[in-house]
This record gives C-alpha cells, structure tokens and sequence, in this order.
C-alpha cells in the first residue's frame, strides 16, 4: 500500500471552519466541496480524518466490502433501534438479515399491497376539493398507517394504534434535530424537557411492543404482519429458540423507521416536484386514468402497467434522496484510488451529492423522469443512483418501499391535483431524512373518482 496522501479538500482559517460550514448548510457545502475538490474529497473535522466519496466505483466498492467496513450510526438512532437491522453490525446483522428476509418476499409484500391501497383510499375520503393540506403530515399520517398495519397488525385510527403512532412520531421527530453526532449524544443525558419526551414515547413504545409479544407467543396468535413472521423464525442452522423478545422489538422498531420515514419523504418531495413541472403531472394522470379503468383502486397486478409512476418517483429520490448520507468507518487502512485511508477514519457517501452531479445528470436540476427508460439507466453506473443503499446493508423493505410508493401516488393521482399554496418558502431540512423546513402546504383539487 502506499502511505499516506490526504486528498483535496476545503481549508479554512480555524479548525472548526468545516465542522461550521457543515452545521450550517450540509448539503451545499458537500455539494460545492464535490465540485471542487473532484472523486475524493478530504474533511478535516477536529483530529478525525473525514472523506466525501463521489465515485459510483468506489462507492460500490465500499458498499459492497465483505470486511474492513462498519456502519457509522447516530447516537439517538442506536438508542431507538437498539441491535435493528440499521444499526447491528457483523455476523449478529448478517443472521438478522437472513432470518427476516422472508418478510419481504414478493408474495407477503403483495399480500401487505392492499393495505397500502386501502389506506390511500382513507387518504383520499378525507381531502375536500378546495381544500388546504400539508402534505409532509398527509404523507406521514398515510404511510405510519400502513407500517402500523403490515408490522403488528393494528390500525392507526383506534386508541392504541393513535398512541403508538403518537410516540413514535416523538421519539423520531425530536431525536434528530442536532445533526452533530457527539452533541446529540450529550443532549440525550441531560433532563431537557426534549429528553423527557423522548423518554416517555420510548417507554410507549416498549411497553406496547413488548406487550404485543408477549400476547402473540402465550396465546398462539397468527396475524399477517411481522410481528407474526418474527415469531416464528428458526435459525436454518439449528437455534431453535429462534429471535428473542429485545431482538423482535428491535427488528419491529427499525421497520418502523426504514419502513415510514423514507417513504413518506419520497411522497412528499413528489407531490412538490409534480406541482412545478404541469407537462409531467398531465403525463402521470394520462396513465393512472388509462390503467385504472372507472376510478378503481390500484393493485399491485397493476404495477407493471405503471412504469410512468414509478419513474416519477425514481426522479423525485434523485433530486430529494429520502436517506441522503451513508456513513462508514473503515477498521483497517482501506486504499481508496491512490490514497491510504487510515483505519478509524469515516467515508461520507452522499446520495444527495452523486445524484446530482451532471456527469451522469445533465441539468441535474431539472426534474425528468424520462431519464429512467431501460435506456437510460443502462447508460449510467450503478452507483450513480443509491437512494436504498447498496451491498450486503441494502435496504431490505426496497421492494415494500417501491411497492407502496407507486400505489399511493397512482392512486391519490388519478383522484387529486395538488396546487401549492402561494408565499411558501421551500427550504430542504437535511435531519434523518430530507424534509421540507417550512412544511409544504397545498390546495386539493378533485378530479374524476374523488369524494
């Protein structure tokens, strides 16, 4: 290996210049740092070495690295999600992967895709024509409803499914407000009325999960959400007792978030994009109304008819990835093209910044759906687009994601055009997800099949 040679990176005239400027405004200053500084990008943050990594190459091959990789995680993510799935590491992940693949073949996935049509249908009943929405909430309300419903089996509108609801949306929504790891990590010690709240929802939420297990494994219940699949997980390899209460609380929690958060994200971003660009809303409409013969609902048997839909929310996680960063710290010197990175250093893969670099956008601005053709994905490398992530750490609810993003928007599509609210400003909010800052309010507009 050669020795050490730090890459191109920003300089300013203190140390914490960096560490500042990210604070500040993280995506542009990633974004401008890329453009400047080209495929590898040094960040001095304090004495830890910090690398922006902008090559679809090299960041498949960190993704997909067999060893020498381990998932950098968010000091309030790991307090959530103990030992999920996001958060495990090593041989204890790659079990966990394994035993809960099944939850996600195409059969439950398809069986999970009538709650999420049934749900968009609730969506639609409750928006009046003329009517004022903000869309984030719509969105997270629709998408929590269909988690809560596919993963223990419970609706969101009565006592305890609102409540479990509730305290999620405080654990998650207050534990991300600090987008610096080691200050988070202080804050959560401290007894602020925040850490209070997130305390008293993650009590919630433990004492109903566990609450739910320990109902389904006394009584024998079989529903069909996760809950049930977990519990009735063997390892192939001989554990007959199968995933421990802690470790199904974990893997229910992480879907939860992976399962929720991203998607509504997604949605949101979408309804926002179609609003500006009316060429391709009318294009979006023309094949919901042709597929959907008579204002019915859609059905997972209609996805195949609906690559227009899927391509428009392909485009909108281009431009607004939901998961925005991934993080990794390599636990041995790792050769990154010409440069030694030492072990214990961190590598920053962007999605938001690849996603728009014009080597393989032009105009990566401009919202164009048609740029995911067979054709066009063919002419671009893999990497260059990774809104779920990549390697053995994929997102394994990607098909549940794709599956119930299509659906809700084919189906509040054909029934609804959304107009913003004028005065609006539209700012990014880079937290867990990409959130509009300001919210994104919108007038509904019926058309044919709406209440």
């Amino acid at each position: 290996m050669s020795s050490l040679s730090l890459p191109p990176g920003p300089k300013t005239k203190f140390a914490a210049g960096v560490f500042l400027e990210l604070r500040r405004d993280p995506l542009g200053f990633l974004l401008r740092a890329a453009r400047q500084y080209g495929d590898v990008c040094h960040l001095q943050l304090g004495p830890r070495h910090n690398y922006l990594v902008n090559n679809p190459e090299d960041i498949k091959n960190i993704l997909v690295a067999p060893q020498g990789m381990a998932r950098s995680n968010h000091p309030s993510i790991k307090r959530l999600l103990g030992k999920g799935l996001i958060t495990s590491q090593g041989e204890f992940h790659r079990r966990h992967r394994r035993l809960v693949q099944p939850a996600f073949h195409k059969a439950q996935i398809a069986a999970w895709g009538r709650e999420m049509s049934a749900e968009g249908e609730r969506t639609s009943s409750r928006w009046k024509d003329g009517g004022v929405i903000e869309v984030g909430e719509e969105m997270s309300r629709a998408t929590l409803a269909v988690i809560v419903k596919t993963m223990v089996s419970t609706d969101i509108e009565d006592s305890t499914g609102r409540r479990l609801g509730e305290a999620w949306s405080t654990v998650i929504g207050t534990s991300h407000l600090h987008k610096i790891p080691f200050l988070d990590e202080l804050l959560l010690k401290l007894p602020l009325p925040r850490t209070r709240r997130i305390e008293k929802g993650l009590r919630y939420l433990n004492e109903t999960i566990y609450a739910m297990i320990a109902e389904r494994r006394n009584r024998g219940l079989e529903k069909p959400d996760l809950l049930s699949i977990l519990l009735r997980v063997r390892d192939a390899e001989g554990d007959a007792a199968g995933l421990a209460d802690e470790e199904i609380r974990d893997e229910i929690l992480t879907m939860f978030t992976a399962g929720h958060e991203t998607i509504s994200s997604a949605l949101t971003w979408t309804w926002h994009l179609l609003s500006l660009h009316p060429e391709v809303e009318a294009a979006l409409h023309a094949e919901v109304d042709g597929v959907l013969e008579g204002g019915r609902a859609p059905g997972v048997d209609d996805l195949p008819r609906l690559p227009y839909t899927r391509m428009v929310l392909a485009e909108s996680m281009r431009i607004y990835p939901p998961v925005w960063i991934i993080a990794r710290r390599n636990v041995e010197d790792y050769q990154l093209g010409e440069h030694l990175v030492p072990a214990g250093s961190f590598l920053y893969l962007s999605q938001y910044v690849v996603h728009h670099d014009a080597r393989y956008y032009p105009d990566p601005d401009r919202f164009d759906p048609t740029r995911w053709t067979p054709e066009g994905i063919a002419s671009r490398p893999k990497y260059s687009y990774f809104p779920f992530g990549g390697g053995g750490r994929q997102c394994i609810g990607e098909g549940y994601a794709w599956t119930e993003g299509v659906l809700l928007l084919a189906l509040l599509a054909q029934r609804w055009r959304l107009e913003p609210v004028p005065g609006q400003r539209i700012d990014i909010d880079p937290v867990i997800t990409l959130r509009p800052k300001h919210g994104l309010r919108m007038t509904t507009h019926a058309r044919h099949g709406a209440n």
